[in-house]
């Protein structure tokens, strides 16, 4: 009863913001050709010539943002050693509570660190569901976790198991010559071994052909470059079926890289996912790293990494003098939140391979209301990342390198109201790295604030988009690649200010 009237009470919340806004743009703003928000809360895409949309963002994060991340009650209190090594009597209470009974939501319960510093040589884990790791505060006076002494290393493991297996006998082909970008919908061979609510991979792969559009295997070598190579950029997108009719199968959340049949068309099928966990959060600590010097790189590197975990989150969390991320959402992890986290003073060289501020890898998830300081890629994608994703309302600053997409093909990623003191880029990256390459394609930039932006558009499958940026028009690493979508570029009065908040309002609202 009290979630429901929560979510009654945020729905009505919305509702008003989004008519105010709408009152706004009709008075004083602008909206873009893209998408624009009605009279009723509703939004009208606008499609190009090939059919493509803005895809649908907001059914990202921690259950798809339906529901607020939850207090999970303390079942298990610890206090801060007077001296010593914290790593057992920790790791002790995790796995308790790992052993306990969830309830009917899955929670085991919460590990309460109270106030004080807590030593740990070595690394923590969280392997099973439902378990809350719970500080008291993230600030100085609060819950001080450190990665202490020598040794590079991620400081918090939460970490299921397993992969995504296909199930035998269940792919059959999309028949649909072309599947625009933003399409929720598909026909197939035969959808008679499917059902509304079966969990599918939307699979799009990468032939040779596709590589050699893309001109993904001419990049000028340098030492360790690598071309792409046909088979190693199959996207597996993790979907829902929401309904069917007949051998049309519709889904939740959209496609963000086209189907073309001209490059090897695409597929469903149906998966398991064994050893996946669930319903983890870590919660107002602040975790701190040992380090020799600035340039130092033998210490604590990661704070929080995540892998094989679905709805899960990261709240009020800060991270000092680590030298790679915060928070970093790997491989199999999706419906993650990481919400009002910071990440400063980072420590270790400034070049290649560090200070990844906030990482995403795995899909769906949601970095929002997060701080970086003295970054190099402070909100960032990896490789061959199945969006969509999203960054909202984040900053950045005393930044070291760009934000954005880094390398190899990360699709569907939305970068909302984003401000920073460096760059955010969108492109070709060449030869950058070992052959970088196309950092992606449906990128999204909406209402962000940067010193420059390079957004280009790829060779083939698609584009990128800029929509109403404040900053200086970069033409990228190569010169001659074509920009991607540009609209209303240092024009104030931007409507919708936030996409994602305005799609999530739209869903909410039924319209």
């Amino acid at each position: 009863m009290k979630l429901n009237l929560i979510k009654r009470i945020t729905l009505v919340s919305l509702a008003i913001l989004t008519m105010t806004a709408f009152h706004t743009a009709e008075k004083d703003g602008w909206q873009s050709k893209f998408v624009t928000l009605n009279a009723d809360g509703s939004l009208t895409y606008h499609a190009d010539a090939q059919g493509n949309i803005l895809p649908d963002f907001s059914m990202v994060g921690y259950h798809q943002n339906d529901v607020p991340i939850p207090d999970v009650p303390v079942v298990k209190t610890i206090e801060a050693p007077k001296d010593g090594n914290a790593t057992q009597v920790i790791q002790d209470a995790i796995n308790e509570v790992s052993k306990m009974t969830p309830d009917a939501n899955g929670h085991r319960g919460a590990v309460l660190l109270k106030k004080g510093v807590y030593k740990v040589p070595d690394s923590l884990r969280i392997n099973t569901s439902g378990v809350v790791l719970r500080g008291e505060g993230m600030e100085k006076g609060g819950t001080v976790i450190v990665a202490a002494g020598a040794g590079q290393r991620t400081l918090l493991h939460i970490t299921g198991s397993g992969a995504v297996r296909e199930v035998n006998g269940t792919r059959v082909k999309i028949t649909d010559d072309f599947v625009p970008v933003g399409a929720k919908s598909f026909n197939v061979q035969s959808a008679a071994g499917y059902k509304v609510g079966d969990r599918i991979i939307l699979y799009r792969p990468s032939p040779e052909n596709w590589i050699h559009d893309l001109k993904m295997d001419q990049i000028v070598a340098r030492k360790d470059t690598k071309q792409w190579k046909a088979g190693e950029y199959d996207m597996h997108y993790e979907r829902t079926i929401t309904k069917m009719d007949g051998n049309k199968v519709y889904i939740d959340n959209p496609v963000v890289m086209q189907i073309d049949a001209n490059y090897g068309g695409g597929a469903i099928y149906k998966y398991t996912f064994n050893g996946r966990i669930s319903e983890v959060g870590v919660e107002n600590i602040a975790f701190e790293s040992d380090y020799a010097r600035d340039d130092d790189e033998n210490h604590g590197w990661i704070a929080i990494d995540m892998r094989n975990l679905e709805n899960g989150w990261v709240r009020s969390v800060s991270s000092r003098y680590f030298g790679y991320a915060c928070v970093s959402i790997d491989g199999g992890a999706r419906n993650v939140t990481v919400t009002n986290c910071k990440c400063t003073d980072a420590k270790s060289q400034i070049t290649g391979g560090r200070r990844y501020s906030f990482n995403v890898t795995g899909q769906l998830n949601l970095v929002m209301n997060c701080h970086t300081e003295d970054g190099r890629h402070d909100n960032v994608t990896g490789a061959r990342v199945c969006g969509p994703n999203v960054f909202y309302n984040n900053t950045a600053t005393h930044t070291h390198a760009d934000a954005g997409p880094h390398h190899r093909w990360a699709t569907g990623t939305l970068y909302d109201n984003f401000v920073s003191d460096g760059e955010i880029n969108v492109q070709d990256r060449g030869n950058m790295g070992s052959g970088h390459g196309w950092s992606g394609v449906t990128q999204v930039l909406w209402n962000c604030t940067a010193k420059d932006a390079a957004v280009q558009k790829p060779w083939v499958s698609g584009t990128n988009y800029n929509i109403g940026f404040h900053g200086s028009h970069d033409a990228g690493h190569f010169k001659d690649r074509m920009d991607g979508e540009w609209e209303g570029e240092n024009k104030n009065g931007l409507q919708l200010q936030s996409l994602y908040m305005a799609q999530l309002n739209a869903r909410h609202a039924g319209k």
